[in-house]
């Protein structure tokens, strides 16, 4: 039996693993029905959705910007399952506005509770890698992270392919998801009940709520530490680059390949599916070592399957007068199988090049400051998204369509290799 199999038997791994799977579901289940709806129902220009997609993600980050320092703080200094349980609980509550937002069809309410549930998983963030150390063993730390990563884009998955499935294109099938958004925050906060207590390691420290104060304290206590600084740099490109990537699928399924919302979920599906392979292939390629070795060859790699996508979409030959491929319609197209297995080769070397990255995060410094690592990280990395969001925004906006942003996300990748390579040559 694997590392990875032992350990989804362990009470101190599973609970854990379920929670943060059944929050990502969530939050993807939820985001991904509201931009159908408003998508295919509420707007119908093309510049209007990636406008609304672009926003929409900002909005969700932004919260991890603001409060990833004071989330550090407080995963350090109280115990991180009760933290858990706490954020869990007002995951119940948020679920009731989103689902309110759906109900309503009103825009303002459900970027609200898209901003809420942002916040509650900028609190819950530093926890779920910070946490592993603390409960695995040495040699397990690799084999958890890699688990974490590819639960969360398996729960993505899930979360795409149903908001993509149970609301068409004429806003039906809203019930099914309020229900769904609903119970799921209820299963998930019954999951982290049974966490295993993760107490502080020092005594409490006095909490800096001033989260640009402390923002910048937690950011400058970190980055001179030139293996954290790197990993943090690199894991910030690879995101700006996965935002990018996420804020085009929609509009580009809609508007380029001219196919229905459920080719849209099977596209954020194949991206998911295509992370956690990468996330449990690395893990066996390195044979739970934490090491860089891997990281510029698999990035550089990611960037040409960005290529070659470009080339496919750039010649993809839609349908006129806003006709639209229906799943089935679009699968039996004679470049529906490239797209996909170009898709996949994008995803894969992603998760093979971010895994060992956040290994890094969490075996490089005493259990006591592994939250406030991961938050440093976490408000680079939602800094260099919202930027990449802000970009490809503007970008629209000054007439660049969203097949040629892909050119950027393939330049990205060769610096992230760079970086990629800095880090090995630092640390192996």
């Amino acid at each position: 039996m694997s590392s990875a199999h032992r350990l989804l038997m362990k009470r101190r791994f599973w609970p854990l693993f379920l929670t943060q799977m059944l929050g990502a579901f969530n939050d993807n289940l939820f985001k991904f029905s509201m931009v159908i709806l408003v998508t295919y129902g509420i707007y119908k220009d093309p510049a209007q959705d990636f406008q609304f997609n672009a926003l929409a993600s900002g909005i969700f980050i932004l919260p991890f910007f603001l409060f990833s320092s004071l989330a550090g703080q407080l995963a350090d200094n109280y115990d991180k399952a009760r933290i858990t349980r706490f954020v869990k609980t007002l995951e119940i509550v948020i679920a009731v506005i989103a689902a309110s937002g759906l109900w309503l069809h009103s825009i303002p309410v459900m970027l609200t509770a898209l901003f809420l549930l942002g916040l509650q998983s900028t609190f819950f963030g530093p926890i779920k890698y910070s946490i592993l150390p603390q409960h695995l063993k040495k040699d397990e730390v690799l084999a958890g992270t890699g688990l974490v990563e590819a639960g969360t884009y398996i729960a993505i998955l899930a979360g795409t392919i149903l908001g993509g499935i149970i609301i068409d294109q004429d806003g039906n099938g809203i019930e099914i998801a309020i229900i769904s958004v609903l119970m799921v925050a209820v299963i998930g906060r019954v999951a982290a009940h049974y966490i295993p207590s993760a107490p502080p390691h020092k005594e409490v420290e006095k909490i800096d709520f001033n989260f640009l104060r402390s923002s910048i304290r937690l950011i400058s206590a970190t980055m001179h530490i030139r293996r954290l600084y790197l990993a943090i740099v690199a894991i910030s490109f690879f995101w700006t680059i996965g935002s990018v990537l996420i804020i085009q699928f929609p509009p580009l399924v809609e508007n380029v390949l001219t196919s229905t919302p459920a080719v849209a979920s099977l596209f954020l599906g194949v991206f998911s599916v295509g992370i956690a392979l990468g996330s449990v292939l690395i893990n066996r390629l390195l044979k739970s070592e934490v090491s860089a070795r891997f990281a510029p060859f698999s990035v550089i790699m990611m960037g040409v399957f960005v290529v070659i996508l470009y080339f496919i979409a750039r010649n993809w030959q839609g349908l006129p007068n806003g006709e639209l491929y229906t799943f089935s319609t679009f699968m039996m197209l004679d470049g529906a199988w490239a797209l996909l297995g170009t898709l996949a080769g994008v995803s894969i070397f992603g998760g093979m090049f971010v895994v060992p990255l956040y290994a890094f995060l969490t075996t490089t410094v005493a259990i006591s400051e592994t939250a406030r690592t991961i938050a440093a990280n976490n408000v680079v990395n939602s800094g260099c998204m919202v930027l990449g969001a802000v970009g490809a925004l503007g970008l629209s906006l000054l007439g660049v369509s969203t097949t040629e942003q892909l050119l950027l996300v393939a330049a990205l990748c060769v610096v992230a290799a760079w970086l990629g390579q800095q880090l090995h040559l630092a640390c192996d």
